[in-house]
């Protein structure tokens, strides 16, 4: 069964770069991915797959039953872009000014879709039943997964696999992690309403750059004093806004940043001592301020023997070499939600590009994967849905 299931996607590996190329010149961004879901949908469609769209938003569901009974495995890939100008120099090369596929949500969607018409070619000879998950807007909270939830796209579901592919560890590796796998991620944003004025008259002033330059030294103190150094934590400052003339002192800066933490207890803590740490600056620079924390999504916490199924399912592919249990990432990903309802694990295909030293990191400008990961993702994917049915 698993030789058909691999041949078949060798023999269509081509279908999978081209689905690829074409939905990475087409970028669409989270929550506008109107004309991707069409594209996803129409391929369903076309191939007499039961499918449903608009799910909890742009969200596409399919669904393929096989012939003997089973347990019900879902398998889901995002498919949004990200406001980036992509400076690739390739024939496939984003179309929409702005606009790109830096993060691999292309290659998901195309390993998705070629996964998914290939089992529904072998249904007859399957158990169970696969509902497969095409998920819009992962790159933007709340994300796309909370709402395709409660629209029912798990109803019913006993297992659920997903993959991210990871350009910059070896093609040929998987990495999983058993239990917490990626962090809660969590954004802060503050204004610290200071006082005007001349710049060659600072006493005259109440100087908010000052003030907001001491909130950024003062929150490192959060991590290394107020969590426990076991538990891992970051709070981290993105933006830093003041503008202004040269010699104007501003009576107005915007911070914002965010927090990724694993517990709840630090994830609570950490929202209640930024703002400890901000009143208590902002009282010592005689500044007012208004502080928002938003929390994101929670963290990614893997399900012990539905990853134990994957690490077996991963060395049966043969262009794996290499499965290992990595540290957790505190980077974020939806997939959180999926694993709060049902069992499973999100896993890193690995795809570092061909003949280059060192790969771009995700959300970069320059971004690209080794377009072979996509197969081994399908086998990977395909072997654990196949596995779990047993």
């Amino acid at each position: 069964m698993k030789e058909t299931l691999f041949n078949k996607l060798e023999s269509t590996f081509k279908e999978m770069v081209e689905i690829r190329r074409h939905l990475h010149q087409h970028p669409e961004l989270s929550f506008q991915e109107i004309q991707t879901a069409h594209f996803i949908k129409s391929y369903y469609e076309k191939l007499g797959i039961e499918v449903k769209g608009n799910v909890g938003g742009n969200g596409v569901v399919a669904k393929i039953y096989g012939g003997k009974p089973g347990k019900t495995i879902a398998l889901r890939a995002d498919f949004d872009a990200l406001p980036i100008q992509e400076e690739n120099d390739v024939p496939y090369k984003s179309l929409v000014p702005g606009v790109m596929h830096a993060c691999g949500h292309d290659g998901h969607t195309a390993t998705l879709l070629v996964l998914a018409k290939t089992l529904h070619e072998m249904r007859e000879d399957l158990s169970g039943t696969f509902v497969i998950i095409h998920q819009h807007a992962e790159e933007y909270a709340p994300g796309g997964a909370k709402s395709m939830i409660e629209a029912g796209c798990l109803d019913g579901v006993d297992v659920i696999f997903g993959t991210h592919l990871w350009a910059t560890i070896p093609t040929g590796t998987i990495h999983y992690k058993v239990g917490p796998f990626m962090a809660a991620a969590d954004r802060f944003e503050v204004t610290l309403q200071g006082k005007g004025g001349h710049g060659a008259q600072p006493h005259k002033t109440k100087d908010s750059i000052v003030a907001a330059s001491q909130l950024v030294m003062n929150l490192q103190q959060i991590v290394s004093r107020r969590i426990k150094p076991v538990d891992p934590a970051v709070v981290s400052v993105g933006s830093f806004v003041a503008e202004n003339a040269f010699n104007v002192i501003a009576d107005k800066v915007k911070l914002v940043g965010t927090a990724r933490t694993f517990s709840e207890e630090s994830r609570d803590l950490i929202e209640e001592e930024l703002e400890k740490i901000i009143k208590g600056t902002c009282y010592s620079n005689d500044c007012n301020y208004e502080y928002t924390y938003f929390r994101g999504y929670p963290a990614v916490v893997n399900h012990a023997d539905e990853t134990e199924l994957l690490v077996k399912s991963a060395a049966e592919v043969p262009e794996v070499s290499t499965v290992e249990e990595m540290e957790p990432d505190m980077a974020g990903e939806d997939f959180a939600y999926y694993l709060q309802h049902v069992k499973g694990t999100f896993f890193f295909t690995g795809a570092h590009p061909e003949e280059v030293p060192q790969a771009y990191p995700h959300h970069h400008p320059k971004f690209e994967f080794n377009e072979q990961a996509m197969l081994i993702a399908a086998k990977t994917l395909g072997t654990a849905a196949l596995n779990a049915q047993e």
